[in-house]
């Protein structure tokens, strides 16, 4: 399969490629567990934080025609039906979408609710702020959204701190879902509009998930990208609590930072050891145009699971079946 170019992407620093093809499923159905909305509200949040020259408008300017991103328009419609567009053309069932700033929760509510139960909504949350816990309880309460996205390194906050455990108690009662990144941490186009990098990967570590996560039970913990970098932390956290999970996404670059090297069939190899199939849930990052979806990540992610020793059941699991399960799909 030959696969497109573009300039690298300016959000997580991999390669736009559009894929000439569609994503082979085989016989099985594909759910995404990790995905950004990156609605127009979403770069106008980060272009009017930025310390450089100009309006938020002559910004994102700047920033597609450097990058060749195609922003999306304020029409938040709009941009729902090029997703779901796209949805269709590489025949993928359901998507997880992140709203990746807290002004973007309502946005990505609302194409959740649009979208004829093919979106599942997460809202970025930070714990620290006054009022989180009881407004996540509300907006799980109104099933707006099915979890939280939190960020404890970019926040800077201890993953088993006190105000964590409200937010997860919260979850807890709701049986909700919480996705805690991990490890390794760059957005690319916080870069690209002058934000300063504050982020301390300490507080990112998988290890910290025990302890909360075996105060929530009822809680599901997904670290996704294998952990970005804390793959054998994010193992024993693995070993530690049933209720911790992992997600397969992004272009998994943090394999470079490990010693002695490792390869995908290998990171898999390893997950499925200790997390058995029922517990891995494939993710592929997507998040800009012209990329769009990312069926060249869902292929190799298939190759690699093959590679790795994985069964048609295993890899049904893995992309599609854990995910309707936790997401409570009809």
């Amino acid at each position: 399969m030959r696969w497109g170019w573009l300039p690298v992407c300016a959000v997580h620093g991999a390669h736009c490629a559009k894929p000439e093809m569609r994503y082979d499923q085989g016989p099985m159905g594909l759910i995404d567990f990790h995905t950004h909305w990156f609605s127009r509200t979403y770069f106008e949040t980060l272009a009017a934080q930025s310390p450089l020259a100009g309006t938020v408008d002559e910004k994102l300017t700047a920033l597609a025609a450097s990058t060749g991103l195609h922003l999306p328009s304020s029409d938040h419609e709009q941009h729902r039906a090029r997703w779901m567009n796209e949805l269709d053309r590489h025949e993928v069932e359901h998507i997880v979408a992140f709203g990746s700033v807290p002004e973007e929760t309502p946005i990505v509510a609302a194409a959740a609710a649009a979208s004829g139960g093919r979106i599942s909504a997460m809202a970025l949350v930070n714990p620290l702020v006054a009022g989180v816990p009881a407004k996540v309880d509300e907006l799980l309460t109104k099933r707006a959204i099915k979890g939280v996205l939190l960020f404890p390194a970019l926040h800077r906050y201890a993953i088993d701190s006190e105000a964590a455990r409200a937010l997860y108690a919260v979850l807890d009662a709701h049986a909700a879902i919480a996705y805690v990144h991990c490890g390794l941490f760059v957005v690319k186009v916080r870069d690209l509009l002058g934000l300063p990098r504050t982020h301390d990967v300490a507080l990112a570590n998988p290890l910290h998930l025990v302890a909360a996560a075996n105060a929530a039970r009822r809680a599901t913990f997904v670290v996704p990208h294998f952990g970005a970098g804390f793959l054998r932390e994010t193992l024993m956290a693995g070993a530690q609590c049933e209720n911790i999970v992992v997600d397969t996404s992004s272009s998994n670059s943090w394999m470079d930072t490990q010693c002695p090297p490792v390869d995908l069939p290998a990171v898999y190899r390893a997950t499925l050891a200790c997390f058995g199939p029922q517990r891995i849930l494939f993710g592929s990052d997507s998040n800009v145009f012209p990329a769009g979806w990312r069926a060249d990540r869902a292929q190799a992610h298939r190759l690699a699971l093959q590679a790795a020793g994985a069964d048609a059941a295993a890899q049904q699991a893995v992309f599609r079946d854990n995910a309707r399960q936790l997401l409570k799909l009809a």
